[in-house]
């Protein structure tokens, strides 16, 4: 491996680290707010960190990373299908819109969590054989859109403070 290589392997691993540890910090925080399935989603800063710094393939592969560590640290095997299904469809969107809207992470994350739930959603509706649970995507999509509005104003400020400190 050349030095390059080595030292961008050894910033994904942190990367990875960060997201394992703020997802870990996120879950013993209480709610934002009282309803099932709203959480801050404060990894996704790491996964659209990873994405501007690193590129998209990087990106995902910290996010599949991350969340199979976290459920294997977890132990919660429907916890992985519904963070899988979410996580995929999040990453899907944001990896198409990235390229044009690059400098609006807030409107990317916003649109990334509001396809987050769909996915987690889609995957309940195959775990429920309901289609009824879609009933609550609106709610889910207000939410998503104030809580991914803040993960991508914070990925925006991590990178303005990461682009500082190289400058220098």
């Amino acid at each position: 491996m050349k030095e390059g290589s080595n030292r961008r392997l050894a910033s994904l691993a942190c990367l990875l680290g960060l997201s394992l540890i703020l997802y870990t910090i996120e879950s013993q925080l209480p709610p934002p707010v009282p309803l099932p399935g709203v959480k801050l989603g404060l990894a996704n800063i790491i996964t659209l960190v990873t994405m501007v710094l690193f590129g998209r393939k990087s990106a995902f592969e910290v996010l599949i990373l991350r969340i199979l560590l976290s459920s294997i640290l977890t132990g919660s095997g429907i916890g992985l299908l519904y963070s899988m299904a979410g996580g995929v469809f999040c990453f899907v969107l944001m990896a198409v819109l990235f390229p044009a809207a690059r400098e609006q992470l807030w409107a990317v994350s916003m649109l990334g969590a509001i396809a987050h739930h769909a996915g987690q959603l889609a995957a309940a509706a195959v775990v429920t054989g309901s289609w009824a649970v879609f009933s609550y995507l609106p709610i889910l999509t207000v939410a998503g859109m104030i809580t991914g509005c803040f993960t991508g104003l914070c990925a925006m400020f991590c990178l303005k403070r990461w682009n500082q400190r190289w400058e220098k």
